[in-house]
C-alpha cells in the first residue's frame, strides 16, 4: 500500500483484479482550510487495453505492486514494437510503440540511464532519466545580436520533439532537455 500523495508516474496499481500502470497525476489542492489535496490519477492496464480514471485523497492508501528496474537500451524497430536489451543479461525486452509513445521523444540508440520497469515476467514501460541530450535537427538561425535574455524560439529535436530554446541556439548543437517537463535545460 502507498499513500496517494507518494504515488508517481510509471507506479502500477490494483484496481478491480487487474494491474495498471500511472500515465498521469494531476494535483488538486483545494482553497477551502481544512479540505484535503485531492490527486486525479489516469491509468492504463498493463499490456494495453482498458484505461481509469480515480481520483485519490492525499492520504488515501492506493495498493500498488512491486517494480524490478532494470537498466536497459534501445536496440531497433521491429514493425510496431520497440526492442530495448538489458545491459546485464542481454534479454530482449519488447514495448509496443504505442504503449511508451510518451518516451519515445527522449529515446536514441544513446541514450543512457533508461530503465525497464517489470512486474513479475513481463516488461510494462520505461523509466526515463531525469534529463537527456539531444541534437537539434531544425531551428531558425541564430541571431547576431542575440542576448541571453529568455526570448525563445521553437527547435525541432532528432526524435521530432519540438522545445523552445534560447536565441542563441543553433542547428546541430546538442542540448539537455527535461524529461518532466519536456523543456530546454542547457547546451550539453
Amino acid at each position: 500500500m502507498t499513500r496517494a500523495s507518494d504515488l508517481k508516474k510509471s507506479d502500477v496499481i490494483e484496481h478491480n483484479g487487474g494491474l495498471y500502470v500511472i500515465r498521469q497525476i494531476e494535483v488538486q489542492s483545494p482553497s477551502a482550510r481544512g479540505a484535503a489535496t485531492l490527486y486525479r490519477v489516469r491509468a492504463t492496464a498493463v499490456g494495453g487495453g482498458s484505461k481509469f480514471e480515480e481520483r485519490f485523497k492525499g492520504d488515501d492508501d492506493v495498493p500498488t505492486v512491486d517494480l524490478q528496474r532494470r537498466p536497459v537500451r534501445f536496440s531497433y524497430v521491429d514493425g510496431a514494437e520497440h526492442i530495448f536489451m538489458d545491459e546485464e543479461d542481454f534479454t530482449q525486452y519488447p514495448l509496443r510503440s504505442e504503449d511508451i509513445e510518451d518516451e519515445l521523444a527522449f529515446v536514441t540508440e544513446d541514450t543512457g540511464g533508461l530503465l525497464a520497469l517489470r512486474v513479475g515476467d513481463s516488461v510494462i514501460g520505461l523509466e526515463l532519466p531525469q534529463a537527456v541530450e539531444l541534437t537539434i535537427q531544425e531551428t531558425a538561425p541564430a541571431m547576431k545580436a542575440a542576448s541571453a535574455s529568455a526570448r525563445t524560439k521553437p527547435a525541432t529535436l532528432e526524435t521530432g520533439l519540438v522545445i523552445q530554446v534560447p536565441e542563441y541556439i543553433q542547428e546541430g548543437e546538442r542540448v539537455k532537455v527535461n524529461t518532466l517537463e519536456r523543456k530546454f535545460m542547457s547546451r550539453a
